[in-house]
């Protein structure tokens, strides 16, 4: 696709100047950009409500619609994100390791960009500034492609990005948004080796297993979320509760929302119907195996699809468990290895639980909903990483970096 491939050569272009731009330089764009997203929110908003009424007129509901929609408390979060970035250590340039060989060869390795990263994802807006930031920040060029769900608030995000790397006197290219929200355009930037050094698929099930079925760019794989949470035989309840509530409600379309509950069999006649009445007091359904259901009225038999199911919706599946053994083995059976949690007093069960799941991030007495750049301390994330090679978990800086390995010597020849 011609679009794509012009995107693709001003991506590769720009990314020569953006790898070299000082720490205070991309510092100054972040928080200019961060200025300037606040001045513009009026509208920002007014674009995201075209994506909304666009969105309405399809049909569009639920975790989608929660995902596209934009405030003025979302855009002084995504601001206040960008400034975070700013305020964190530049991994650029960094010497993460020097040894000196018997030979006298200094050998090093030094933190570099990977130059173009490409994301594809669907309705979340918040994702646009979130990439770009992140990506000036550690001198990677951004080439995007949401959704067209999203299309006009990307549009007018990516703009303020532009205008302002432009005013000051740098190519604006380091950020480029695909105006073609048609498949061709995904599958062009799927196939686009000669400009592209990575791809990045956000989204959906579907999205994701097209991206890294199909991508002859190298993908690095954001997860699906299915997480859960086990209430072990010695867990506060009260706390539980919270825990259990908030991990499924509090955003319940993102992906580190929980999908399913394990209950330990011993405090399940008490856990069942306390933490059951406090989600459906809060909207939840609940689709539990035979002991749930005949502990919780409002519970609907749950089938062997809904174990490994990511609903996105306030829905979540329960289930009682004889053993914290058999709670890790239905996890890492069922689980995305994304974010798992446990809640218990038992520091035994908390260290096997930790141990024996198998997932990016693994939480004792603490709800899932944490798992987010953000949170961590990284100002956003690019994405959650539930794959085992270069990356894991919230990719920040550091995961948005390669090495380059820099030698030096005195006149040294291998003989």
């Amino acid at each position: 696709m011609k679009e794509v491939i012009e995107i693709g050569k001003r991506a590769k272009e720009a990314s020569y100047e953006l790898a070299h731009l000082d720490t205070i330089a991309k510092n100054n764009i972040l928080e200019q950009v961060a200025q300037e997203l606040i001045k513009q929110s009026a509208s920002i908003l007014e674009a995201n409500k075209t994506d909304l009424k666009n969105a309405d007129k399809i049909g569009l509901e639920g975790a989608i619609v929660d995902r596209l929609t934009l405030n003025n408390k979302r855009i002084e979060g995504i601001a206040e994100g960008l400034n975070q970035v700013a305020a964190l250590d530049d991994p650029v340039g960094q010497v993460i390791e020097m040894n000196k060989r018997p030979n006298g060869l200094m050998i090093g390795k030094k933190r570099v960009p990977l130059g173009v990263v490409g994301v594809i994802y669907e309705s979340r807006p918040n994702v646009t500034a979130d990439v770009g930031g992140l990506c000036i920040k550690t001198g990677n060029v951004c080439v995007l492609r949401g959704g067209k769900e999203a299309f006009h608030s990307n549009m007018a995000i990516v703009t303020v990005f532009r205008n302002v790397i432009d005013s000051m006197g740098n190519n604006p290219d380091m950020i480029q948004l695909i105006t073609d929200t048609t498949r061709a355009s995904s599958v062009a930037l799927m196939k686009l080796n000669e400009y592209l050094d990575i791809l990045i698929p956000r989204g959906g099930a579907g999205l994701i297993q097209a991206v890294v079925n199909n991508s002859t760019v190298p993908v690095i794989e954001t997860g699906v979320g299915n997480c859960h949470l086990f209430v072990d035989a010695s867990a506060d309840l009260e706390m539980a509760t919270k825990i259990v509530v908030n991990s499924k409600t509090h955003r319940p379309g993102v992906c580190n929302a929980a999908e399913s509950l394990l209950v330990h069999s011993a405090i399940a006649d008490e856990a069942i119907p306390l933490i059951g009445k406090a989600l459906v007091d809060a909207g939840v359904e609940i689709r539990g195996d035979d002991r749930v259901c005949s502990l919780l009225k409002n519970a609907k038999p749950a089938t062997d699809d809904d174990w490994g199911t990511e609903y996105l919706d306030m829905i979540i599946s329960a289930k009682v468990t004889g053993s914290v053994q058999e709670a890790v083995s239905h996890i890492n059976t069922y689980g995305s290895s994304h974010s798992e949690s446990i809640i218990t007093s038992d520091y035994g069960n908390a260290q096997y639980f930790l141990e024996m799941i198998d997932a990016a991030a693994v939480y004792v007495n603490a709800s899932t909903r944490f798992t987010d750049g953000f949170e961590f301390g990284y100002g956003a994330e690019i994405g959650i990483s539930t794959q085992k090679l270069h990356a894991r978990g919230p990719m920040g800086l550091n995961e948005l970096t390669t090495i380059k390995y820099i030698i030096y010597g005195n006149g040294q020849v291998r003989g």
